[in-house]
Parts: structure tokens; C-alpha cells; sequence
């Protein structure tokens, strides 16, 4: 898209303008100031620069035309030198047109404007929205500034590309043609209800989100990608043969250096607070109101008196997926400890304040299961699901749960955001999607990360204590976590070539079975799924046993089935790593020395023993060739974790010998 560019000097100083529809711009303007009008359209992305880098000079009051375009041309020739801009500035006739304050001519057909006419009719303009609103023309300004107020109401709070925007509008009375939405936007830009940027941009916030760190470079506003990401391609839109693409977010729609992206300016400072005098319940007495663990309600307090705390306070650097300065708190809970009722405390808080609350998770199946039970919590509160395909897209509700990736379309909405297995893949390592939290969040919002399994950066600042933090270190149900023995046996492969497996194995899947236990069964590749449960189904012919995997068409049906306890064996790879509770399970990790199996998939994987409160003991075999530092360190974890809430008097008192609870160390057996 081209755009045109403008100066107007206000009672002020002069302030630069673009313009999608330059006949608001010279409406809106007319009785306001002085507008010097360049009458050669320029890429969007080469405008948004250009605005951005003017700066108001005295001397500015007595310019000539040449002028004017010599100080534009002089910007973008030095810092959009490889971009065709198409801004050719030769000395055609009145490249810059001026309009002096005093604007003359609203009358009913045709305004005549002082100064050279710039090829805007802005009487045909009225008469275009006349014909479709049916007003007349002393109503017809009320009615577009209150569409256009409207409009950015609507997505405020929101980063929307055009295609985006005319979705969301789609269902409303803001129909007045195709562009129409352009003369709202531009309206409501001018007004200072929302900004007008490019989907590529330089100049982008450094210290403000993560990954950014030189301050040129070109980088994507939705999902903040920079150069390694970008294609050039000739464009129609804006004429320009290398217009600047970003191929990490393709899959969202074309964000172009030449395309508008609308951000809504979001409600500035904290939101209210509760009256003087009262004591808002969620901070005095979360174990009580949500029947919280001791364990758990110790970990709610803390995470609430880091929320009470100043955003100055409370800002830490960036950690994990935090931008730089963020406000950031971690839970550190291990797995099954009841994550999700700790942040209930959390959420009740923000709502008590009028405050509008994310979570977000990297995982769609996890939204689908978190939903109920935040509707469940929180049944006054308006609760909106986002994930691919929902069609809540445009909605907006109190609480938002969210899948990581729907994160891109928001711009500081949130005053908290939490930030459910940041360790998990999608967003683990994901500098796109850590941009887009971080960038949903407002300025003086907060955030609020969940992990059993924190990366080694965030547990490095939580040891050095630059990350403020609380730990669980117990399941809800008060029990040990079982603690994984080693059993040594050669590689997976090793034994489908010889179609035959090793006695110790046989002998600790036989010993779960005979306890009632469903078992697990993880390995590092798919291709050896069939062939394991084949070979298994030799060894225990009157035993279900099911395989699955990323690549199973049939996953979800499989993993039903073994919740039901139609299969007592279920061999997949880690894609049941987490957030898959089975009662009374045994776990058995193949390969564990593996180089695909970090220390955190290690801990996650072997959280899946022991879970129900029924049945709290389960047994855990890391099955490896040899012992590794992953190994080591996952086993290191669970027993710090389980020292500490004995420390912390969190066991229940009758708990079992320790060698059976704990899993009876972590030597070989």
C-alpha cells in the first residue's frame, strides 16, 4: 500500500502525518493549522520510518516547498536506501502543496479547499458516505467520528492487519464499502485512538521485547522476526520491486513492509483498584476459598504479594520469555501439584480489580481442558477461547485463555498474562512467540510463568536470586514423587533387529501388571513404535497393548482408550509427556540416555507415575545402556524437590517406607 505523507503545524510545534485517505486528513485539519501536503505516494512501511524520525524545527515556520521535500528526501534516501520507495523527488511541478489554516467551503455539494488542489474532492467524499449512511451533510462528520470511535474501541488492545480488521467488523454496522475502513482508521489515527504501522518496521523496542538487539534492523511487528526471516518480492500493493516480507508468520497472512497494521491503543495506567476500606478476599484467604494445599496456598500468597508489589519492584530482567524490565514471577511446581488451582487465587485478584487477565499455553488440548474449569471458577466472569479455528477470534471477554501462537493479534491488552509450560515446545525457545506475550502485555503489566521444569537460564537467575519465584515441592496429594531407577539394557534397536528383549525388562513390566499399574512405555522415535508393541505382544499375549505418536491418526481414541483402561500398555514417544493423568501407572523411559531426552523431558515424562491420589505410588525405570547427565540431573531434581517438602512439613505423616515411596534412589536394581 502507498500512502501519502504530511505535515501540519498545530498551535504546538509541526507533527508528521500518513495518510490512508487524505480527504479526512484535510477535513480534520482544516480549521486546526497549516498542512504541507507531498503529493508523491510512498510505500507504507518507508512513511511509518519517515513519521517516526521527523522532528519539529523552528526554522520549519518559513519553508518553501523545495524545502520541505528536501528534508523528507534527505531521511529516506540515508535510511531506506534499499527499498524502492518509488519517492523519485524530481523537480516535476508542485511536488509539495500547502494548505494554510482556514480552510474554506463546507458546503452541501462541493468544498473548494485554498491552494493547489491535490486531486481531492472532498465534496465527492461526502457525498459517498451520504449516499450510504443516508444523512445529511451537517451529520455526516458526528456519524463518522462516531463510527470511527467505535471502530477503536473494537480492537483495542489488538495489532490487526487489514484482512483482520474487515473480519472483525464483518458482523457489525461499520458497512459502508470496501475502504471504508480505511476512512475510520484514519480517522481514528489522527485522533490518537490507535496507530497506524507497517507489518515490517525498524526502530522496534530493543529494550521493551526480547531478541532485539540492534535497534535498525528491520524487524516483523507481529511476531518480531528480523532479517534471517525476511523475503523481497516485487509488489503490487505498493509498486516496489524488493517490498520486504516475513516468511515466519506467513501462515497468519502477508505481513509486509508496504502493509498497515492497526494497533489499538489500549486503556493507559493501572486499572481500579477496589473501593478504600475494603480487603479483596482472593489476596486474605486463598486456601481457604479455593480449598488450597498447604503447599499450594503458600505459593498463591507469595505469587499474590509479588502482584501487590510496584511494577518498579517487582520488574526483573528478562527471564525465560519475559521482555527485559517485565515484571515477572515464577511457579515452580512439580508435576501434578495442582498448577492450575494456585493461579485461581491469581486471577480473582486481577478481576477484583477491573484488570483483564491472559493465559496462555502452548498447547490446544490443554485451552479445550483448562476451559471448564476456569468457567467453572469464574462462571460471572466472561471467559474467551482462542486457539486455531475458535470462533471467539474477535471477541472480548475478562479472561482470555489462549494457545501462545493467537498471542500476535493482541498489543498491550493484558495487565496479567500467565504463562503456562513455558518449557514446552511450541514456545520454549521461541523468540516469535515470546515477542508476542511479551507485547500483549501492557507496560505496567505483569506476568506469571508455570513449569515443573523451568529452563536452565530461568533456574540460574532463580538460584542467583534475580527472579523472584516459589516453589512446590509436592503433588497435591502429599505424597513423594516417585524417584526413577536405573535399569540397564541395550538400545530399542538392538532388540528389534534380534526380535527379542531383555529378561530385567520383561521382569519389571511383568512386576507392574501384576500390581494392577497401567504402563508407559516412551521411546525416542516413532519408527520403532509397531515393531516395540509387536514384539511386546509376544511377551504378554493376554495384555492390550497399543503404540501411538505424533504421526497416529488415531492418537486421541488411543490415549482414551488407556484412560479407560482398555490398554494396560501404551508405547508412544513424548507427545504424552505431558498433561495426561492416568491412575495408578508405572513408568518405563527406553533409551534414556538418549540425546533426544533432556533433563526436563526426563522429570516430565517420569511425572506421569504416581499422580492419583488413590494410588500415589508409582514406579519410574530409566532404561539406558549407560548413565548420563540427564539422567543424573533429572533423578537430582525429584530428590531435591522431595527434601525440601519433607523439609517443609508438607508430607502427609503416613506416608510409606522411603524406598517405596521414593522410588528406593536411584541406583540400578
Amino acid at each position: 500500500m502507498r500512502v501519502h505523507l504530511y505535515t501540519v503545524k498545530t498551535e504546538k510545534q509541526w507533527e508528521a502525518y500518513l495518510s490512508l485517505d487524505l480527504r479526512v486528513d484535510l477535513f480534520y485539519w482544516a480549521e486546526r493549522g497549516k498542512l504541507v501536503v507531498f503529493r508523491e505516494t510512498v510505500p507504507l512501511g518507508a512513511a511509518n520510518y519517515i513519521v517516526a524520525q521527523f522532528q519539529s524545527e523552528t526554522k520549519m515556520d518559513g519553508w518553501k516547498e523545495g524545502q520541505w521535500l528536501a528534508y523528507m528526501q534527505k531521511i529516506y534516501k540515508t535510511d531506506l536506501k534499499d527499498f524502492d520507495t518509488g519517492w523519485e523527488g524530481d523537480n516535476r511541478n508542485e511536488p509539495v502543496v500547502v494548505f494554510e489554516k482556514g480552510i474554506a467551503g463546507r458546503g452541501d455539494s462541493v468544498w473548494e479547499w485554498s491552494g493547489t488542489n491535490v486531486g481531492v474532492k472532498a465534496g465527492m467524499f461526502l457525498g459517498e458516505i451520504q449516499g450510504r449512511c443516508g444523512l445529511q451533510t451537517n451529520e455526516i462528520w458526528s456519524r463518522l467520528n462516531s463510527e470511527a470511535e467505535r471502530m477503536a474501541r473494537r480492537i483495542r488492545g489488538r495489532a490487526l492487519f487489514a484482512h483482520e480488521l474487515q473480519d472483525m467488523l464483518g458482523g457489525t454496522d461499520i458497512e459502508h464499502g470496501v475502504d471504508y475502513w480505511r476512512t475510520l482508521a484514519q480517522l481514528a489515527y489522527v485522533r490518537g485512538e490507535l496507530d497506524l504501522a507497517s507489518g515490517l518496521a525498524y526502530k522496534l523496542a530493543a529494550r521493551r521485547f526480547p531478541g532485539l538487539r540492534r535497534q535498525g534492523e528491520l524487524r516483523c511487528r507481529r511476531c518480531g522476526s528480523g532479517a534471517a526471516q525476511h523475503h523481497r518480492t516485487a509488489c503490487a500493493s505498493c509498486g516496489s520491486a524488493n517490498c520486504a516480507y516475513c516468511e515466519a508468520c506467513l501462515t497468519m497472512g502477508r505481513s509486509r513492509f508496504c502493509s498497515p497494521l492497526l494497533h489499538g491503543a489500549s486503556r493507559t495506567g493501572r486499572s481500579h483498584a477496589p473501593a478504600p476500606g475494603t480487603r479483596p478476599r482472593a489476596a486474605a484467604e486463598p486456601q481457604a476459598r479455593w480449598r488450597l494445599s498447604p503447599a499450594q496456598h503458600a505459593a498463591s500468597r507469595a505469587a499474590l504479594a509479588f502482584l501487590q508489589q510496584p511494577c518498579a519492584a517487582a520488574a526483573s530482567p528478562a527471564a525465560g520469555g519475559a521482555a527485559a524490565g517485565v515484571p515477572s514471577f515464577l511457579l515452580w511446581a512439580v508435576t501434578g501439584a495442582g498448577k492450575t488451582e494456585m493461579i485461581f487465587p491469581l486471577i480473582a485478584y486481577a478481576l477484583e480489580r477491573e484488570q483483564q487477565v491472559l493465559i496462555a499455553t502452548p498447547r490446544r488440548d490443554v485451552v479445550l481442558e483448562l476451559q471448564p474449569r476456569l468457567q467453572q471458577a469464574f462462571p460471572a466472569d466472561k471467559l474467551v477461547t482462542l486457539y486455531g479455528g475458535s470462533e471467539e477470534r474477535w471477541t472480548d471477554g475478562r479472561i482470555v485463555l489462549s494457545t501462545t501462537h493467537q498471542l500476535m493479534r493482541f498489543w498491550q491488552k493484558f495487565d496479567l498474562v500467565i504463562i503456562d509450560e513455558l518449557d514446552a515446545f511450541p514456545y520454549h525457545n521461541n523468540e516469535q512467540l515470546q515477542y508476542a506475550a511479551a507485547k500483549a502485555c501492557k507496560p505496567d503489566g505483569k506476568f506469571i510463568f508455570l513449569s515443573a521444569t523451568p529452563p536452565e537460564p530461568m533456574q540460574r537467575k532463580v538460584r542467583a536470586g534475580r527472579l523472584q519465584h516459589a516453589k512446590v515441592p509436592v503433588r497435591f496429594h502429599r505424597h513423594p514423587l516417585p524417584v526413577p531407577r536405573l535399569l540397564p539394557i541395550k538400545p530399542v534397536h538392538y532388540y528389534l533387529q534380534r526380535n527379542t528383549l531383555p529378561s530385567n525388562l520383561i521382569g519389571k513390566l511383568q512386576h507392574s501388571l501384576d500390581r494392577g499399574a497401567q504402563i508407559f512405555v516412551f521411546i525416542t522415535r516413532i519408527k520403532h513404535a509397531e515393531p516395540l508393541v509387536r514384539l511386546l505382544r509376544r511377551y504378554f499375549a493376554d495384555i492390550p497393548i497399543a503404540g501411538t505418536s505424533s504421526a497416529d491418526v488415531e492418537r486421541a481414541e488411543k490415549v482414551l482408550g488407556f484412560r479407560r483402561k482398555e490398554t494396560r500398555m501404551l508405547v508412544t514417544t513424548t507427545i504424552l509427556e505431558r498433561g495426561v493423568t492416568v491412575p495408578r501407572s508405572d513408568v518405563f523411559i527406553l533409551d534414556a540416555d538418549s540425546s533426544l531426552f533432556d533433563s526436563a523431558s526426563l522429570v516430565q515424562m517420569a511425572g506421569r507415575a504416581g499422580r492419583s491420589k488413590d494410588a500415589p505410588y508409582g514406579q519410574v525405570y530409566f532404561c539406558a545402556e549407560y548413565k548420563n547427565r540427564s539422567q543424573m540431573s533429572a533423578i537430582r531434581q525429584i530428590q531435591a524437590m522431595n527434601r525440601l517438602a519433607r523439609r517443609e512439613g508438607y508430607f502427609q505423616r503416613e506416608t510409606r517406607a522411603e524406598g517405596v515411596a521414593e522410588g528406593g534412589g536411584c541406583g540400578s536394581s
